[in-house]
């Protein structure tokens, strides 16, 4: 288990690897600002609250073929409900970098889709950087998303940018997503900017 005194050590690790805020927050599950809280009040300690968030620590199940495999299984039932009720079909599974990819190789497979891979923006620029010079990807290695029908495989909902994005580029290639899949929803919500959410866990915050 995590404590903030990890978190923080963790972050300046990765930092000095060269990781960028992004990828940071992609290897802790957290957001962005809570990295930046992590790499510079957080070691300071000046009593300056953190931002309200939660790590999540799956290393447990991604360490591991077998588990991943039965939690990849659970939530494709959970998607192929979603679609049922909804009407659709899938062409092509997107499977967001790094974290949701592994899943969204073994979700395709049971739905007998395609696989594509999206890498977001936030995983290609940093403070220091700046945001205009970059933009998320789709890899060509992998499908073709041009208008398809998709589901997008993440692994954890922080903010929801990061599918917020991914809907908004599977649009602008003529793509129509029907439904998300992750395993562990920190937000709490039922669609991302109106597609429908399968989650197999949800964090609800009572204060």
């Amino acid at each position: 288990m995590k404590n903030i005194d990890s978190l923080i050590e963790t972050a300046a690790e990765l930092k000095a690897e060269g990781l960028v805020e992004g990828q940071i927050a992609e290897e802790l599950n957290i957001s962005r600002e809570t990295v930046t809280w992590l790499l510079t009040h957080g070691e300071k300690r000046s009593g300056i609250q953190g931002p309200k968030d939660v790590s999540v620590d799956w290393s447990s199940i991604g360490k591991s073929s077998i588990r991943l495999r039965h939690v990849s299984m659970a939530l494709t039932d959970m998607i192929i409900e979603c679609l049922d009720c909804n009407d659709a079909e899938v062409d092509v599974v997107v499977g967001i970098a790094l974290s949701g990819v592994p899943i969204a190789g073994m979700v395709a497979e049971e739905l007998g889709a395609e696989l594509a891979v999206y890498t977001p923006t936030k995983q290609r620029w940093s403070q220091e950087k700046g945001v205009a010079e970059f933009k998320g990807i789709f890899s060509s290695n992998f499908s073709d998303v041009s208008d398809a029908e998709c589901v997008i495989i993440d692994d954890v909902i922080t903010s929801g940018r990061t599918l917020e994005e991914a809907v908004e580029e599977l649009n602008d290639h003529g793509a129509v997503t029907n439904a998300i899949g992750v395993l562990l929803d920190k937000k709490g919500v039922d669609d991302i900017v109106g597609v429908p959410v399968s989650s197999l866990l949800q964090i609800i915050r009572v204060n």
